[in-house]
């Protein structure tokens, strides 16, 4: 399947260090919760704030490696999105199926408080998916836009790699 410029295996394949970097920040959230980290320091650890920014980041490498356009842009947006919300809630299952409170299943961050995991989990697949994607394709292409106007990539390939 081609979008855009770019095969579903190649958006995949330069997003791979970015599913690293989310799964990387999921596992030091639930490290730190686990070892008894302050909770200011557990929330500085958000698995939501590096998806952000991996689709800042992807953005980013499409750009200057003249890859992609405005389509490619939203698909990586979609995979990031779904994997952040697919890491959050497989670490709320994990803790309803098991007993063993976690971080992301904790009372506090999962409102209404009290009402369980279904309710969470639901909410992660339908609001953290939908939101997600909205305001991050919408963020990443007025990246997009905002980098070809004000920092043009070079036609040529190789002047790129000697400047």
């Amino acid at each position: 399947m081609t979008v855009g410029s770019l095969g579903l295996r190649d958006q995949v394949r330069l997003l791979v260090p970015l599913f690293a970097l989310i799964a990387a920040v999921w596992a030091l959230r639930l490290v730190l919760d686990a070892a008894g980290a302050p909770h200011a320091i557990v929330r500085l650890s958000s698995v939501t704030v590096a998806g952000a920014v991996s689709v800042l980041l992807a953005v980013v490498l499409m750009h200057f490696r003249r890859l992609g356009r405005y389509s490619n842009v939203i698909v990586a947006t979609i995979l990031l999105v779904f994997w952040t919300q697919l890491l959050i809630v497989l670490a709320i299952a994990f803790a309803a199926v098991t007993g063993v409170q976690n971080v992301f299943a904790a009372t506090e961050y999962s409102p209404p408080h009290g009402s369980g995991a279904l309710p969470h989990i639901a909410g992660h697949l339908t609001f953290g998916l939908g939101f997600g994607v909205l305001v991050g394709s919408a963020m990443a292409c007025l990246t997009l836009w905002t980098l070809r106007r004000l920092v043009p990539v070079e036609s040529e390939p190789g002047n790129l790699l000697s400047s």
